[in-house]
């Protein structure tokens, strides 16, 4: 009696992956699958009765710190709830961020309310959706938070085989981050190393002048714990008792006391300067951001503008030895341009160390305007606007205002299609696909411009902006800030490859001479390790926007990676960080390029340099 009741117990629980061959195709949502799977990769290890509820069929994946981001070659749990009304079925399927099945299978439940727990290891690394219905009462997992119905996501970070960089100093690293600032687990898998830390008047003098008084002890005690984690120091914002508009938080007037706002901003530097020898002690520099997007409500021009720096850069040196003051953080490379050429004969280029932008390329910066959205298009003017031409034109101005400066971009991010609303069908694959891989060419456009470090906008969901997140938030349904509870988008995967790729590089430039549609940038590894190029493909023809974003529309690109006559391999890693090998010959590997970059890893230093045109006054990192 025992054994024929482990025996039932073992074809309840014995899912297609045994026996894929002998059933027929499953059948989720109404879409037919071969039921076709690599034998032993998912087990279900447990049933229990599950919680109470109305949800025909909930899921979630197990982790121990709300990020759903596992390790290269860890085995993943999904803990399937269903809510049969009699003995069924549940079909399940495990898709890639291209919409591609990876894993896929079927187990028995009983009616009632039912606990499953598939374990899965998926054998490469990405973004990950599992999806389900019941064969016999349909349904799909329910939505949970800005997590669209239909999923349940999950990452696998990336083993990319690359050597590591060797950092002379930490302030080499090259990737920061809006949200979780307090969250060490999310930082750390996307691949982190800035965040931005207030320092405003509004927050150390809130209520009244001279209330401030410098103490090592007033940095946030997650900074303190992690040093691995570095802060800009962000400066706009001024109390409404010193506000000329009465604004709490006024970022776009003089402060009234502008001599108390000096002596404020020097206490500031005292700040800086004992929080560094007691926790960065190995930083080159404290880096500060003076205004954030004036063009939102500054008076343009004003003389007021300069006199806000005049009244900062001075008081911030005066006490602070490694004091880098940057302006002005536009929100697009055009406008950071704009105010150096408006006001830098007049003091502004005087009063800065280096220059911080934001960058966005247009008002509407979502999948249905990529930063290339121009690249197709006949009239230079129109062209000219593109994100790469943007930031050209800004390194340029830099060079007028002061030679050789650093360039830091402390904001920049992709929407969803404008119009799109959380909890709808519109939030498909295909639109998560196009936001996911347009992540990365902003931020590798930014780098290969010029930009010493780039900031990722946002971590999780935003409210009323949506879509700006890189991860769905699971307590919110229209996002939060506060959220810590998340699943990640492929935007997020996407970025995490992205961090372990290129951060520990120095830009060598765009490539030369390259055709209509094809993009490329080389960077390489410090100190003068392996050369990494990102290439892609975009063409407004096959990029159409209202969620039609071609995934396989391809353009075929020979690279040179080494010298004429020779022969050999590279790696080519995909835009999730998996690693492939790919033969060269007569110095070129040929490629089929897609809307999804990929990153070739090769040696040849003599043979990239040659091929790249740099960044006009970059001197690396």
């Amino acid at each position: 009696m025992i054994r024929f009741l482990a025996g039932v117990l073992v074809a309840l629980l014995m899912t297609d992956n045994t026996r894929a061959g002998s059933r027929p195709p499953i059948v989720i949502n109404g879409v037919a699958y071969p039921a076709t799977v690599e034998p032993g990769v998912c087990t279900q290890h447990s049933q229990s009765p599950g919680p109470a509820g109305s949800k025909l069929i909930e899921a979630n994946v197990v982790t121990n710190d709300d990020t759903r981001m596992f390790p290269f070659g860890t085995s993943v749990g999904i803990v399937y709830t269903t809510r049969a009304t009699s003995p069924t079925s549940l079909n399940w399927r495990i898709a890639d961020y291209k919409g591609e099945t990876v894993r896929i299978g079927r187990f028995n439940v009983p009616a009632g309310s039912t606990n499953t727990t598939l374990s899965c290891n998926m054998g490469k690394a990405g973004y990950f959706a599992a999806s389900a219905s019941l064969a016999n009462g349909g349904g799909s997992i329910a939505a949970v938070g800005t997590q669209p119905a239909g999923i349940a996501s999950f990452g696998i970070l990336p083993n990319t085989g690359l050597p590591a960089p060797v950092y002379a100093f930490p302030d080499q690293h090259r990737f920061g981050l809006q949200g979780f600032n307090s969250s060490a687990a999310v930082l750390q898998r996307i691949g982190i190393s800035w965040t931005i830390d207030d320092r405003e008047q509004s927050w150390g003098e809130p209520h009244g002048p001279n209330t401030y008084t410098p103490n090592v002890s007033d940095i946030d005690p997650f900074y303190a714990a992690n040093t691995w984690n570095m802060r800009l120091i962000r400066l706009d914002g001024i109390p409404g008792w010193n506000s000329r508009t009465g604004s709490f938080n006024d970022s776009y007037s003089l402060p009234k006391d502008v001599v108390e706002y000096g002596q404020y901003m020097a206490k500031v530097g005292t700040d800086t300067r004992l929080i560094h020898d007691k926790y960065y002690p190995n930083q080159r520099v404290n880096y500060y951001q003076v205004t954030w997007e004036p063009q939102v409500g500054w008076a343009f021009p004003s003389a007021d503008f300069v006199k806000l720096y005049q009244a900062v850069y001075p008081n911030l040196h005066s006490t602070d030895p490694k004091a880098f003051v940057m302006g002005v953080a536009g929100a697009f490379p055009d406008g950071t341009r704009e105010y150096l050429e408006r006001y830098g004969s007049s003091g502004l280029c005087a009063s800065i160390d280096g220059v911080v932008t934001h960058g966005y390329y247009d008002a509407g910066t979502s999948p249905v305007h990529p930063p290339e959205r121009k690249d197709s298009d006949p009239d230079p003017a129109v062209r000219a606007n593109a994100l790469d031409n943007q930031m050209h034109n800004l390194r340029a101005a830099m060079q007028t205002c002061k030679p050789n400066m650093r360039l830091w971009q402390s904001e920049a991010g992709i929407s969803y299609d404008i119009g799109i609303k959380y909890h709808t069908a519109a939030i498909d694959t295909n639109q998560l696909y196009a936001h996911g891989v347009l992540g990365a060419r902003m931020n590798i456009i930014l780098l290969g411009e010029g930009a010493q470090v780039t900031f990722f906008f946002f971590g999780p969901d935003y409210p009323g902006e949506v879509g700006y997140g890189a991860f769905f938030s699971l307590d919110f349904p229209d996002g939060s800030p506060a959220s810590r509870n998340v699943a990640p988008k492929p935007e997020a995967m996407v970025l995490a490859a992205l961090t372990r790729i290129l951060d520990g590089t120095n830009t060598l430039g765009k490539l030369s001479n390259l055709p209509p549609h094809i993009f490329g940038y080389a960077f390489q590894q410090l100190p003068a390790g392996k050369v990494v190029t990102a290439l892609w493909m975009h063409d407004n023809a096959v990029w159409t926007g209202n969620g039609k974003y071609s995934q396989t529309a391809s353009m075929p690109y020979s690279l040179t990676v080494d010298a004429a006559g020779t022969s050999g391999n590279v790696t080519v890693l995909d835009v999730m960080g998996n690693p492939s090998t790919m033969a060269y010959t007569n110095g070129k590997v040929t490629l089929a390029l897609t809307a999804s970059p990929v990153y070739v890893v090769s040696d040849n230093e003599a043979v990239a340099k040659a091929g790249v045109t740099a960044p006009v006054g970059y001197m690396g990192q």
